[in-house]
């Protein structure tokens, strides 16, 4: 899979998803771009196709409701870096159970709770 991991995540976590996991994850801190505005991360991200993985849900749905095609978001709740890693690996779990998640999450967006319980949903709206 190819993530971006949002700035507001922990930079340690992605370089252990990609270590452990095998995914191809980009943060900020280690790729250029800390501090960019949203809507320059989301057009990095449809450039590059990288699904954005954040805790900043309201900025990121905003954006890509206003979006022809995005390649998925996966909103996490504010967790410890620990948590967080647990849960997005939960999650894609959950994706592949549905198929390549890659494709799957094509203009949708997947809200992770804390119980690991999993929203997923067309943004925009069909």
């Amino acid at each position: 899979m190819r993530l971006f991991w949002d700035e507001c995540l922990s930079p340690r976590v992605a370089n252990e998803l990609m270590a452990e996991e095998g995914y191809y994850v980009v943060h900020p801190r280690n790729h250029g771009g800390l501090g960019e505005a949203d809507h320059t991360v989301l057009a990095r991200c449809v450039a590059d196709d990288l699904i954005i993985v954040t805790e900043n849900a309201r900025d990121f749905r905003a954006l890509a409701a206003r979006a022809d095609i995005h390649p998925g978001m996966i909103i996490l709740p504010c967790l410890d870096r620990f948590a967080a890693k647990d849960l997005l690996k939960t999650a894609i779990a959950h994706l592949r159970t549905l198929g390549d998640p890659s494709n799957i999450m094509v203009n949708r967006v997947l809200e992770a709770e804390a119980d690991g319980t999993f929203e997923l949903y067309d943004l925009p709206e069909d």
